[in-house]
């Protein structure tokens, strides 16, 4: 059994904490690095299953918190509180460049999977793998055509867009997230003592201010920091990507549905391999950690 050690590190904006699973070197050499990204609402708990199996087949693992959750906080008071897709995208560069990671794997979920992507657009060569789970590439586009089930889906993201929504997520932001724990997969997958003991990370003081940037700021309802317009300008048209890529999404995913990763091989020039998990929902790695597990070691044991 492998034990995650608790660190921090600092980048231009925030000390970020993460965990590492470190195997012992095999004949001497570095474990080659994975670093799994989570999601909203969710925490570094999401991947412990996940990253146990990635360490036991000889892998470095290292687990970041996102900016407003858990232990990670901005170095500056005077920062923005952006919860802005492309800030997710510059703070996992600025964490791989800080730890002097050479060519990690990135694997992440729900924003970890939109951090990735923005990654790999901004630093092509930076990975060697790339793998989103439960986000179709693409999908953070303001002006793209949602389907009507797409928009029934996002009822949260209209809620924070007004008066009320804000001061209903401000006065019980783990109700809001338990809302959405309880409707985006199948019942029974998860228990109450790991929701609170997940619930612990949205205590950190930027947890909801970011979270109400973040979905007004997509869809146009709040500006974004000037810090990361040129990021912006380097994403748009939407770049293809040469990383070889594993996307792992849920056939139950009651909240991005699975046709909503569909389609998506003109983006991608390198390998891609997409896999659909029959009756699991949202939360893959969570749900079906074995299953995903298998999927990552057998991905990234091909080398590129």
């Amino acid at each position: 059994m492998h034990t995650p050690e608790q660190k921090f590190i600092h980048t231009a904006r925030l000390a970020i904490e993460y965990f590492e699973w470190q195997p012992i070197p095999l004949r001497g050499a570095e474990a080659h690095c994975v670093v799994l990204v989570h999601g909203w609402p969710d925490s570094v708990r999401t991947w412990t299953a996940v990253a146990l199996r990635l360490a036991d087949a000889g892998y470095r693992v290292l687990v970041p918190s996102l900016r407003g959750y858990g232990g990670t906080r901005f170095l500056e008071e005077s920062t923005p509180r952006s919860g802005e897709l492309v800030a997710l995208g510059r703070d996992l560069i600025d964490f791989v460049n800080a730890l002097g990671l050479v060519r990690p794997a990135l694997v992440g979920h729900d924003w970890g999977a939109r951090a990735v992507a923005n990654a790999a657009g901004l630093a092509p060569e930076m990975a060697s793998h790339l793998a989103m789970l439960s986000v179709g590439y693409g999908t953070n586009d303001p002006n793209q055509a949602l389907a009507f089930e797409q928009a029934r889906c996002y009822w949260y993201h209209w809620f924070m867009a007004t008066p009320l929504g804000e001061k209903t997520v401000r006065a019980d932001p783990r109700g809001f997230a338990r809302i959405m724990w309880d409707t985006w997969s199948p019942p029974g997958w998860f228990d109450q003592s790991e929701f609170d003991h997940t619930a612990e990370a949205f205590e950190n003081p930027d947890w909801v201010d970011i979270t109400l940037h973040s979905y007004r700021h997509r869809w146009g309802h709040a500006p974004g920091d000037p810090y990361y317009a040129p990021d912006i300008a380097k994403l748009n048209p939407l770049p293809t990507i040469a990383t070889p890529m594993l996307v792992i999404h849920g056939d139950a995913d009651a909240v991005n549905p699975v046709a909503t990763s569909a389609g998506k091989e003109a983006f991608f020039f390198g390998r891609y391999e997409r896999v659909v998990m029959e009756g699991i929902g949202h939360f893959p790695q969570r749900e079906a950690p074995d299953s995903v597990g298998r999927a990552l070691v057998d991905f990234l044991s091909e080398s590129v």
